[in-house]
């Protein structure tokens, strides 16, 4: 017995060398106005939903709420709903997102920028800001059923 369960690890870290992925997760948080919580960072242009990677140990929902946290100051109080996974080749051949969407009217009067975020806001999805990723307007796109949806960030 103690042989397959080493054989088990073994097959698992040479699994994880050859084919490592990497995580990440996505919040589309829509208010009550039907308005889409945004962010940008300070480190890479565009508009984009909050969100961020996955780490070790971490569940996807945890993640996101976590992450959500770090970039926007709110804490969730709803329940995240699974919206799809993709498969994100723009960030490297091997990078998997999970996006999750939340009915939510969080108060970001208190935001205050950071190294990581210069700038919140919601919005309509006719008045996103100019420079919004265009896979964020893809996601608002199959969010609203309007799009059929893909696999691919």
């Amino acid at each position: 017995m103690a042989d397959h369960w080493v054989a088990r690890k073994l097959f698992h870290w040479w699994f994880l060398l050859k084919r490592p992925m990497t995580l990440g997760v996505r919040v589309a948080i829509e208010n009550s106005n039907g308005e889409f919580l945004l962010v940008r960072h300070t480190y890479v242009s565009g508009w984009y939903f909050p969100g961020g990677g996955v780490e070790r140990g971490e569940t996807f929902v945890d993640a996101a709420i976590k992450e959500v946290r770090e970039e926007t100051g709110i804490n969730i109080r709803g329940s995240l709903s699974l919206f799809g996974l993709y498969f994100n080749q723009n960030a490297s051949p091997r990078d998997h997102v999970a996006l999750f969407h939340l009915h939510e009217d969080p108060d970001i009067s208190g935001f205050t920028p950071n190294r990581e975020i210069a700038e919140i806001g919601f919005f309509q999805e006719h008045s996103l800001p100019e420079d919004t990723t265009r896979a964020t307007r893809r996601r608002i796109e199959e969010l609203r059923r309007r799009t059929e949806q893909v696999d691919h960030w």
